[in-house]
Parts: C-alpha cells; sequence; structure tokens
C-alpha cells in the first residue's frame, strides 16, 4: 500500500494550519494583493449568485398572484408559498451577509498592502458601502416578503 499521498496530504494540511495560526497572530500576511483583489470579487460574485433562487421564487409567485391565482387557492397552498419564500429569502440572506462580513474582513487586509494599485486603494476605501450593504439586504428582505404575504394572503 502506498500512503505517500496521505502522508503528503497531512503536511499539507500541518502547513496550513501552521500558516494560518502565523497569519492569526500577525506575524505574516499569507495572501497577496492580486490574491485579495481575486477574494474580493468570489465575494461579490457570491453575493450576486446568492440572489438569483429567491428572484425566480419572486417571479414565480408575482406571476400567480398576476393571475389571481392566490384568490382561489386553499391556505395550505398560500402558506407553503410564504414558507418556501421565507427559507429561500433567509438562506440568500445568510449567504450574503457572510459574504458582506468576510467582505468587511478583506477590506482590512487590503488596507494592509504595501504600495497598493489604484483598484484595492478603491476597494479598501468602501468600507462604509460594503456595511451600508449589509443593512440593506436585510431591510429590503423584510420589505420584500411583507409584500409577499400582501400578494399571497390579500389585503
Amino acid at each position: 500500500m502506498n500512503f505517500s499521498g496521505r502522508a503528503s496530504f497531512s503536511v499539507r494540511l500541518t502547513s496550513k494550519v501552521s500558516k494560518r495560526i502565523t497569519e492569526f497572530l500577525g506575524e505574516e500576511t499569507l495572501m497577496d494583493e492580486k490574491s485579495l483583489i481575486k477574494q474580493w470579487n468570489q465575494l461579490r460574485l457570491q453575493i450576486i449568485q446568492a440572489q438569483v433562487a429567491p428572484a425566480l421564487v419572486l417571479i414565480a409567485i408575482v406571476a400567480l398572484a398576476a393571475i389571481g391565482s392566490f384568490e382561489t387557492a386553499n391556505d395550505a397552498a398560500k402558506y407553503l408559498t410564504l414558507g418556501v419564500a421565507a427559507v429561500t429569502g433567509i438562506l440568500a440572506t445568510i449567504s450574503q451577509y457572510a459574504a458582506v462580513r468576510e467582505g468587511e474582513a478583506l477590506i482590512v487586509d487590503l488596507r494592509k498592502v504595501e504600495k497598493p494599485s489604484a483598484m484595492t486603494e478603491k476597494i479598501a476605501d468602501s468600507r462604509g458601502l460594503v456595511s451600508l450593504s449589509a443593512i440593506a439586504i436585510i431591510a429590503f428582505d423584510i420589505a420584500i416578503f411583507a409584500l409577499v404575504v400582501w400578494a399571497v394572503l390579500g389585503a
């Protein structure tokens, strides 16, 4: 049996843990400027992708409400619709909020870059907008869900 793959994995894992501990202690920066910007873009993409499923659910609910389907639907169907909308929205919000928090941490790291590019400086200065987006995500989610309840259950 060949265990060299496992040993190699163990060494890589130990190395990663060691690097993270070192990073936590502030003795070393693991990511360079390009890696940080790449991570920033991945977090932005995560926020955008997290909006796809709730948008599709909302499209279906709006379409059904527009043709009057909820007026004749039984209560179970209405509550199921609200449940699906709520769960989809909550899961998307959790994902988006996590990406925002990670983005805020990434901004701190970007501020530590020596000789930053114009892009890095611009991203590092966007802390206020990132924090505002976290508030907006929650506020819009609550408003949209209230409108969904109104559309499904009626006035």
